[in-house]
């Protein structure tokens, strides 16, 4: 078997420093077993969803993605049973204002 040698990190161009690497964080639902994803808790799936009512993507919410598609999936029917907004609040306001509300001439 043949030695190889491990490539250097890389650097940026101006300082030589090494670039920054994100270490990937391991599953909450992975390391703590006795843990489930259910739709009937949206306080726990709140954690897993932006301000502007995105879910949150894997790098973000350190997930592995066995357990980000069962998230995704229980967030989804959380929305449709009303548990958990579609749309934030200051969208909601805005949306149901009307034109003159918003800019008055």
């Amino acid at each position: 078997m043949a030695y190889t040698k491990r490539a250097p990190p890389k650097t940026t161009r101006r300082t030589g420093k090494p670039k920054y690497v994100p270490r990937r964080r391991a599953c909450v639902f992975c390391a703590d077993k006795g843990k489930d994803i259910t739709y009937k808790e949206p306080a726990s799936l709140r954690r897993y969803i932006s301000d502007r009512c995105k879910i949150e993507p894997r790098r973000r919410s350190g997930n592995c993605a066995k357990h980000q598609r069962a998230m995704a999936l229980a967030i989804k029917r959380a929305r449709h049973l009303a548990l958990l907004p579609f749309v934030p609040t200051q969208m909601r306001r805005i949306g149901t204002a009307t034109l003159r509300e918003l800019h008055p001439l």
